[in-house]
């Protein structure tokens, strides 16, 4: 009887999971959202009112401007403003169902945050607290590639650059309807290259265009010598593919197509109809599942989250994955000749694929401590990060014991290896120390807030910093990252793992790590940097002073220039020097004192932001981390 019922209760299971599959359908998952830690907003408050207000009645306004919206609803500090804006070739209809679709998802997605921003293929949609009309804003955003290589590269990039050139200047010059420019060209092949840009159209002529050349800029970093990609900005996008993606006919006057009739209609009915049919069948099943549960109860337990998330990992992973044959010939069987490093978790060479993309390959060591968890860690982080001061992972190899990461290639290695280098650190003039220093910082902040998923890096240094042919830092290695819910601020963890050093004295001795970790380390870097000392380098044999007490010592009596790399050019003595303030700021002990990266940002772009005065840091050497029992640590 238990097993007739059992088996009647997952037919029903069955029945109810394809009824919601095709609920859901209508409404399917964004290209790409972030949900910005920018305040929260509390339930069945005035804000949140506004917020479902506004939403709802977003895309009933008949005034639809050539499908951009923007609109307001509320006063003061519960005032909300939202944006939304279909792309140039969308016919009005499906631009409403796109926006209908977003106003429903962002929310869930973003429960209880002020601000927000989703992205569908056919629209856009954000909301804020603060005014965002007309401010140009280039952050957050994404990427998206092809992952076809482009032929004769050097000419299609040339080709692909003209037209990028040509379509941003037609947008941005165009009337305040809609600022959306498409056009194609042929290569030397003769094949077609299709582009498109569009600014939100309350943006200045020169807002939209400096808006589109950044975008375009930034497609060596996402896209290099691929067939098509996107860059994607809050004010402004741009895509470029070998095909035909959007609707060469243009909309002559969208205005005079009437919005959708309001009330019930036949859908209406219908997805009630579904809704009952939803109730009755739960009440079945309830009944059925105690009976099941009852009889089976010395069975063992599925977890669902578990098997829905295994489902998604093997999906990242069949799309990733490459064959080991090909990377071993690729590395022409992992030769001595292409090696680039030696981590603690393995080797990193240089390869080459047939295609003639130049790769890294990074080959974990059997005998290293990343297990199968660190492995599956940094492949489904890195697989859903995107942005141009990270390493961006290729895909990865997982076959018998061989665990293999593919990664773009970073011509210009660590930044370890100019730093200390007595002779190469000449190379790294402090122009372009700051530039790293800035690079770093955008990435961290990408990490910490405006990327989807909130991480931790947990192994922040130097050997981690990867320059690419331009000198721009690329964080690197993510094998210890680990994610924060929407709603954490700190994880407590019995394996504490990094580099002895780098480490926030909280994390080292209790195995508390927060986004204020990876601050810390942040904060030696930039004393690193500024210094081109290592912090673990023996400053002083006799007085065995360490880095923190070594910048601390001078700071307090007023010897700051001690502190200074001698091979740096004095004449940016007071940007040095800020950034020396800024690292120990970075480095206090109470993770509370030190600054977020947001506000390391704005330190950084903004002299007229006042600095607090540090405390004492730390001490490696003479302090409470003295007796530190590390254990698993990359040293």
């Amino acid at each position: 009887m238990a097993i007739v019922t059992c088996k009647l209760l997952f037919s029903l299971y069955s029945f109810l999971f394809l009824i919601i599959v095709s609920l859901t359908k209508a409404q399917p998952n964004f290209l790409y959202n972030i949900c910005v830690d920018k305040g929260n907003y509390t339930t069945n408050s005035t804000y949140e009112n506004n917020l479902n207000t506004l939403l709802s009645n977003l895309t009933s306004n008949t005034e639809i401007n050539y499908g951009f919206y923007n609109f307001s609803h509320g006063q003061n500090n519960d005032k909300v403003n939202a944006i939304g804006l279909c792309r140039g070739d969308v016919k009005p209809d499906v631009c409403r169902s796109c926006l209908n679709d977003s106003r429903v998802l962002l929310p869930k997605l973003c429960p209880n945050q002020k601000e927000a921003i989703g992205w569908y293929d056919n629209c856009m949609l954000r909301y804020s607290n603060r005014s965002i009309f007309g401010i140009m804003e280039e952050s957050p955003g994404f990427y998206m590639w092809n992952p076809y290589n482009a032929s004769e590269v050097d000419q299609f990039n040339q080709v692909l650059g003209n037209l990028m050139t040509k379509l941003m200047e037609k947008a941005a010059s165009s009337d305040s309807r809609r600022k959306f420019a498409t056009d194609n060209d042929t290569d030397v092949n003769f094949q077609p290259i299709y582009g498109l840009v569009q600014c939100t159209p309350d943006l200045s002529f020169q807002d939209c265009s400096d808006c589109l050349e950044d975008a375009i800029s930034e497609i060596p970093n996402c896209c290099n010598n691929k067939k098509g990609g996107r860059v994607i900005k809050p004010s402004c996008n741009i895509r470029f593919e070998s095909y035909l993606f959007y609707d060469p006919t243009p909309i002559i006057d969208p205005e005079k197509i009437s919005p959708p009739p309001q009330g019930k209609n036949k859908s209406s009915h219908t997805t009630i109809a579904i809704v009952v049919s939803i109730v009755v069948a739960v009440v079945v099943v309830a009944l059925l599942s105690f009976i099941c549960i009852y009889s089976m109860r010395s069975k063992p337990k599925i977890n669902l989250e578990e098997v829905e998330q295994d489902h998604d990992d093997i999906e990242i992973e069949e799309s990733l994955q490459f064959n080991f044959d090909t990377i071993q010939v690729a590395t022409n069987n992992f030769s001595d000749a292409n090696k680039l490093g030696q981590g603690g978790f393995g080797i990193v060479y240089q390869g080459e694929l047939s295609t003639g993309q130049v790769i890294a390959v990074k080959r974990l060591s059997k005998g290293s401590g990343q297990g199968d968890s660190e492995f599956k860690n940094e492949v489904l982080l890195l697989a859903k990060l995107q942005h141009r001061n990270l390493v961006r992972l290729l895909g990865f190899c997982l076959e018998g014991k061989e665990r293999i990461l593919i990664y773009e290639f970073v011509p210009n290695k660590s930044l370890d290896y100019f730093l200390f280098d007595p002779l190469k650190r000449s190379q790294l003039e402090w122009e372009r120390r700051y530039k790293i220093i800035q690079g770093i910082v955008r990435g961290l902040l990408y990490l910490h807030e405006d990327s989807r998923l909130r991480i931790i890096h947990r192994d922040l240094k130097a050997s981690n910093i990867l320059l690419d042919n331009n000198m721009n830092p690329k964080i690197s290695d993510f094998g210890m990252a680990r994610l924060l819910l929407v709603d954490q601020t700190q994880v407590n963890t019995n394996k504490v793992v990094g580099t002895y050093g780098y480490m926030a004295p909280e994390y080292a001795m209790f195995g508390q790590f927060s986004i204020k970790s990876d601050v810390f380390s942040f904060g030696i870097l930039v004393l690193e940097i500024t210094s081109g000392l290592k912090v673990c380098g023996d400053l002083h044999e006799q007085s065995m002073e360490d880095l923190l007490s070594f910048v601390w010592r001078n700071w307090r009596e007023g010897t700051i220039t001690n502190i200074i790399d001698p091979s740096l050019n004095n004449d940016s003595r007071n940007e040095i020097m800020r950034c020396i303030h800024i690292g120990l700021l970075c480095v206090q002990e109470n993770e509370v004192e030190r600054p977020t990266m947001a506000t390391i940002a704005l330190m950084l772009s903004s002299y007229s932001v006042s600095l607090p005065l540090p405390l004492e840091p730390v001490s490696f050497i003479g302090g409470r981390t003295r007796s530190i029992s590390i254990s698993d640590t990359q040293i």
